[in-house]
């Protein structure tokens, strides 16, 4: 009897382990099938092919590596034109097509989550997630406007008073979808709903407060926006050049056509892509200065006399180098130094937020984020490294480049009351006169 049971427990342990195995499809676990058949059955599958007709007629002919391959040339060099149009249009029309690309880069996002829960029909979810993207952009582009153009703000009376009471606002719209969240929960689903409520607060930290960085990045001076952002496209073409021709060895296998060729080579290639656009970039003004609003003529201007970052200097070549390159010094600008930096983290740190998007992809069995450009997927599978770069480049300005600002002083200080100026005034005068720089206070 003992044996029998024995028997029968051991076979019940086989079919269990074989039922498994078959559900590990592509890195599939048995917690996968959980999560699958709680999530309301099949998760998105993959996107169709979305190449132009035009394309596929010309490239007919070839096999689906090479085809693939000059559909994402062609589609490339389309975009960098594009990028090289709105660049000429200037920062006003960047900060748009920022935005633009932030909307897009949500509704990807939100729409695999909703591809996901809509058979369970949950109310107001998507109608609640727009409002939230609605409410955390007039935060942060409210907090931008009065922190970088305060001469405006100030000069005109409805933006006053916005400013004033801008967090108020700000906090209460976001109180008003959070009462709506509240009021609509639906009984047997709250699970799924808090779920959901969870994925659009991410989706808004990822996307929104990514892009609000990118902007910040803008308005230090466009050229904090083209370098970082150019260094991140390089490196994704180079490195997919050296993978393609010369890729052997598997990187990561969250990307398995990632090959350390690719990523090794595409390092290089970026590291001297930025110090040769930064030499190109760092003489024109139009690029170093930082975006200001001018009083005079009611508008915008991108026009300053160029800080130490931007000027030539010399440079003494180590000993060591000086017999292999033949020169014992070196002209170049200092912001040529923190272009090594940038291009650094884009080529070995930056594709790091790709592997993310990979990883995020897999969990949800899709290939591309959305289908909108042929050969490359959504816009945010062509945005999930810029992410990751924006929020370096804002860290590392603040650390070691931006210093007290004396023009945003002293709009803040005409501000104040006129007896607050004049105790200001007294007190930075004693100030002054005790580190040796005025005279005497009884001499004033």
């Amino acid at each position: 009897m003992t044996t029998e049971i024995m028997s029968w427990i051991l076979r019940e342990k086989k079919k269990r382990s074989e039922s498994e195995s078959e559900n590990k499809l592509d890195g599939e676990t048995a917690s996968d099938s959980e999560s699958k058949s709680e999530f309301g059955g099949s998760l998105p599958v993959p996107t169709s092919d979305d190449t132009p007709e035009v394309l596929n007629r010309a490239l007919s002919n070839l096999s689906s590596r090479w085809k693939n391959w000059w559909v994402r040339g062609i589609l490339t060099l389309a975009m960098i034109t594009f990028f090289f149009i709105i660049i000429y249009l200037g920062p006003m029309v960047l900060m748009m097509i920022v935005m633009c690309v932030q909307i897009k880069c949500f509704h990807e996002i939100i729409t695999i989550g909703y591809n996901v829960y809509h058979s369970y029909d949950l109310p107001w979810f998507r109608t609640l997630s727009w409002y939230f993207l609605l409410c955390v952009n007039y935060f942060f582009y409210g907090e931008t406007v009065t922190d970088y153009f305060f001469t405006l703000v100030q000069r005109e009376e409805p933006l006053r008073i916005l400013s004033k009471y801008h967090r108020f606002i700000s906090f209460a719209l976001y109180l008003t979808g959070f009462c709506m969240f509240v009021l609509s929960l639906v009984k047997k689903h709250y699970r799924l709903q808090f779920y959901m409520f969870g994925w659009t607060h991410v989706t808004l930290l990822i996307v929104v407060t990514q892009s609000h960085l990118i902007i910040h990045n803008l308005f230090e001076g466009m050229i904090w926006f083209i370098v970082p952002i150019s260094c991140v496209i390089c490196n994704d073409i180079m490195a997919y050049m050296f993978g393609f021709f010369f890729g052997r060895t598997p990187l990561i296998k969250l990307s398995p056509k990632k090959t350390w060729e690719g990523f090794i080579g595409g390092f290089f290639a970026t590291v001297l892509f930025g110090l040769l656009l930064s030499y190109v970039m760092s003489g024109y003004r139009c690029f170093t200065c930082p975006v200001e609003f001018n009083n005079d003529t009611n508008s915008f201007t991108v026009d300053c006399e160029p800080s130490e970052l931007f000027q030539l200097q010399e440079y003494n070549i180590p000993l060591v180098l000086q017999s292999v390159v033949g020169w014992k010094t070196l002209r170049m600008y200092p912001f040529q130094i923190h272009s090594i930096a940038l291009s650094t983290f884009a080529s070995l740190i930056g594709p790091f937020g790709g592997f993310f998007a990979s990883g995020f992809k897999r969990a949800f069995k899709i290939k591309d984020f959305a289908n909108t450009i042929p050969g490359h997927g959504g816009i945010m599978d062509r945005f999930d490294c810029q992410y990751l770069m924006a929020t370096f480049v804002n860290v590392y300005i603040a650390s070691f480049i931006r210093g007290p600002n004396p023009s945003k002083l002293i709009q803040q200080f005409l501000t104040l009351r006129p007896d607050q100026q004049l105790h200001i005034f007294n007190t930075l005068k004693a100030h002054l006169v005790d580190k040796g720089m005025l005279g005497s206070l009884e001499d004033a």
